[in-house]
């Protein structure tokens, strides 16, 4: 099981595997074309409501990040469709925030690994540099 977080402007390589975007809004200044996403999973980002009281605010990274589970929690089929398909290579989480610390990819792939054992799918991943394998 391997998940990667990158922003959606940083150039496709064919390594990223499944690229899927979890933005709720399509980005700005990029075409469908121009992305390469193979899927954009809209309602697996953070509610709107959720999303404008974070406003990308590093000092809410830890609410932000607690109320994110929950709100994932809520949306198990999704979450499950993503571990499925990452159980068949490696998943790029595509987001399109400047910040590349604090935004909903890292804190949806931190518990994407929570969920990680909690699942029957045992697939070990090859690269050194997964999120989902990293120790943190």
């Amino acid at each position: 099981m391997c998940f990667f977080v990158k922003r959606i402007y940083q150039q496709p390589d064919p390594a990223d595997g499944y690229r899927l975007l979890v933005d709720r809004i399509w980005p700005r200044g990029i075409s469908r074309q121009a992305a390469m996403i193979d899927e954009w999973m809209k309602d697996i980002g953070p509610s709107t409501e959720l999303r404008q009281w974070f406003n990308h605010d590093a000092s809410r990274w830890t609410e932000f990040r607690s109320r994110y589970h929950v709100e994932l929690e809520n949306r198990s089929g999704l979450v499950n469709a993503i571990m499925l398909q990452s159980g068949t290579g490696p998943v790029t989480l595509l987001y399109s925030a400047r910040d590349t610390a604090h935004n909903q990819a890292i804190a949806l792939a931190e518990y994407l690994t929570i969920m990680k054992p909690l699942l029957a799918i045992n697939v070990s991943c090859q690269r050194s540099n997964c999120a989902a394998c990293i120790e943190r």
